[in-house]
């Protein structure tokens, strides 16, 4: 297989601390990907993106499609865990100064497949066209006004004649997905490239023999059952709901719970201030690996970054925690 295949070429040396779970985060990330493109197609065969009938094509899925049910509620399941892992992934990789020279193209590719995986989960929210997802693609079309023609994909104007739903529906089964496929390819490669980065709390003249990617996979898809077993539990305990169709003019319900930290601006300072908050936080996360260009890579010799990071991670804890709370009805 090798012969004729060259599957050797993907591999490369994986140093022993990179074989546990904090590490491997960023596989797991990949396996979420995997479930969520596997249970979408399968969705996806029975899903009608016409307006009038999408939530009703939804209901159909949960009710007589042979296991429908077990399908959606894995592709729900799987988007927080993809968006989850993601995070943590990066914030692994922040704590640990794995973004530094010469990483710093690869933070930038996650980080924009951070935000492709935010967008992912808004348009599958609005895809099931219930009040909540109808709530969410007014939010966004009030968003995409303000900004113009750099927001003319996400309105009527572009195409009159094609029905918003179905347009963020082939954003959200083919382009989202595609792009993201492509950064893996990318992110990959530049793993390859510059290697997995030494651990900062141990020093190199301590370090052991790389152990073999193939050892590196048998345990990123140990820990791949492991997720799909939990993944697998909650779509069958806790499955996803789906409200009435939507009613044009009332605000009753408040967004999944990725989207509390920017909710309440609107009502606070205007809708034009969920576009800033929004788009500042993405913005400095791209920034990071300009912004922290010391040497060192320990995060407590990192103390500025470090800090700038938790008040920013608190900030959006207690505007999430404001959100659940006062459950932001009647905004």
């Amino acid at each position: 297989m090798d012969e004729r295949m060259g599957l050797k070429a993907l591999a490369y040396d994986v140093p022993e601390h990179a074989n546990n779970l904090a590490w491997s985060l960023g596989a797991l990330t990949a396996i979420s990907f995997f479930l969520l493109l596997v249970s979408g197609i399968y969705i996806a065969q029975w899903y009608n993106p016409m307006p009038e009938v999408a939530n009703q094509s939804v209901r159909t899925i949960m009710t007589q499609a042979p296991l429908g049910a077990f399908a959606r509620g894995l592709h729900y399941w799987a988007a927080q865990a993809m968006y989850i892992l993601a995070l943590v992934h990066m914030l692994r990789v922040f704590f640990t100064g794995s973004f530094k020279r010469p990483r710093e193209g690869n933070w930038i590719v996650g980080a924009a497949m951070l935000l492709l995986t935010f967008l992912a989960v808004f348009t599958g929210t609005v895809l099931k066209w219930d009040q909540e997802g109808f709530e969410a693609l007014t939010h966004n079309l009030d968003v995409a006004e303000l900004i113009g023609g750099l927001g003319i994909w996400f309105t009527g104007e572009l195409a009159p004649e094609v029905p918003l739903v179905l347009r963020l529906y082939i954003g959200h089964a083919v382009i989202i997905p595609g792009l993201i496929l492509a950064l893996f390819v990318i992110h990959a490669l530049l793993v390859k490239r510059h290697k997995i980065s030494p651990h900062p709390d141990i020093p190199p003249a301590t370090l052991e023999e790389p152990a073999p990617f193939t050892e590196h996979l048998k345990r990123a898809g140990a820990y791949g059952l492991v997720l799909l077993g939990i993944l697998a539990a909650l779509s069958v305990l806790l499955p996803p709901i789906i409200g009435p169709t939507p009613v044009a003019g009332i605000e009753t319900t408040r967004p999944l719970w990725m989207f509390w930290w920017f909710f309440p601006f609107e009502q606070w300072f205007g809708v034009s201030s969920v576009g800033i908050i929004m788009g500042g936080v993405f913005f400095a996360l791209f920034l990071v690996p300009f912004l922290d260009r010391s040497p060192e890579r320990g995060w407590r010799q990192r103390k500025l970054a470090v800090t700038l990071l938790g008040l920013l991670a608190l900030f959006m804890l207690v505007v999430s925690v404001y959100v659940w709370v006062n459950n932001a009805q009647g905004h």
